[in-house]
């Protein structure tokens, strides 16, 4: 029998661009958290922000951060949350939204300049890529200061939309005209494995918005893209991707949607029943959300999409709280953030 689901939608004042769980802590008199990257063109100065929001009510802000220009991507650390900037600039702070810990490294020749798409956290270091064509891996310099060193620059023949850290030594990026990168720091900081994805069979490179790295199998990404695409590349077979959705793939694969995979993230909630172990064949559940407005759960080319949502505009971003995975919150186009259950705490609620 089929979960059951609660949805509730919280309309905002504005819009919100991305939306992401905090850690929770049981010394936060409100409970569990949201950060959320909110556009509001009327605030003038501030209308880019970075919003500390109470799951239990997120018209509701507690505090927030001004941004000098829009956000563009959105992570968050045991220890720090960060937001990168349309004009390449990072921004870190921590989880109590300490406006007087916030640093952050401006934008301009010496970064990015241009959008920072891609970010993630690696242990120590913050991993950036931006459409510029640029990667940067970003940590502390000893004085409170941010130090960040160039890794790559594509000089305008290539532009990243994403990147995740697989392991202290190893992250992946995606973008349009480089397909997906697996680099090794080990190895110089080298590309050593790419794969152009499904598109065309793999001979045209579409375009790659999101990757997720599943934590107990390094070796195995899911990457989502333009057309409805999603498919898993497993490190082991380098050229042989697997299809999990995507528009006009012969059959290899029915599309969960028919534009663009905003995010993708393995879903650690919903198990197949042909999972058994961490040694098995089977690729685990991906949700994804896209610009058509769907949230759907996706498996193999054997197994039906999971649809959970079908809203009327786009969904922007999504994230599964890591402590609670059946809850799944969502930044929705028409300016209002989704928090959607499954499961016993939905029925809970209804």
């Amino acid at each position: 029998m089929a979960d059951s689901l609660s949805f509730r939608r919280h309309p905002l004042a504005s819009s919100v661009d991305l939306v992401r769980w905090l850690p929770s802590s049981s010394a936060s008199p409100s409970g569990r958290l949201l950060a959320a990257a909110i556009y509001d063109p009327s605030s003038g100065p501030a209308a880019t922000s970075i919003r500390l929001l109470p799951l239990s009510d997120p018209t509701s802000p507690l505090d927030s951060l001004a941004l000098p220009s829009r956000a563009t991507a959105l992570r968050c650390s045991p220890a720090a949350l960060a937001a990168a900037t349309s004009s390449g600039s990072l921004h870190l702070l921590p989880p109590s939204f300490d406006s007087d810990a916030a640093v952050a490294v401006p934008g301009g020749a010496g970064f990015h300049v241009g959008p920072v798409r891609g970010l993630d956290f690696g242990g120590e270091e913050w991993v950036t890529a931006g459409e510029d064509g640029r990667v940067h891996v970003v940590g502390g310099g000893g004085d409170g200061r941010l130090v960040a060193r160039k890794v790559w620059d594509a000089k305008g023949m290539s532009g990243y939309e994403a990147a995740r850290w697989a392991s202290p030594a190893e992250f992946a990026t995606g973008g349009v005209g480089c397909g997906v990168q697996w680099w090794d720091r080990r190895k110089g900081d080298a590309v050593v494995a790419q794969c152009n994805g499904i598109w065309g069979r793999g001979i045209v490179t579409g375009m790659v918005h999101s990757i997720d790295i599943h934590t107990s199998r390094k070796h195995i990404c899911v990457v989502g893209g333009s057309s409805g695409t999603i498919f898993v590349w497993d490190l082991r077979w380098p050229q042989q991707p697997i299809p999990l959705s995507g528009v006009g793939l012969s059959g290899a694969a029915e599309p969960g949607c028919e534009s663009e995979v905003w995010e993708v993230l393995f879903d650690t909630y919903t198990q197949s029943s042909d999972i058994i172990s961490s040694t098995s064949s089977k690729i685990l559940p991906v949700m994804m959300c896209s610009e058509d407005g769907i949230l759907a759960v996706v498996e193999q080319a054997d197994e039906r999409s999971l649809e959970l949502l079908a809203e009327a505009c786009a969904i922007n971003s999504f994230d599964i709280d890591p402590q609670n995975p059946s809850d799944v919150v969502c930044a929705l186009e028409w300016e209002s953030i989704g928090v959607l259950t499954r499961g016993r705490d939905a029925m809970a609620e209804e």
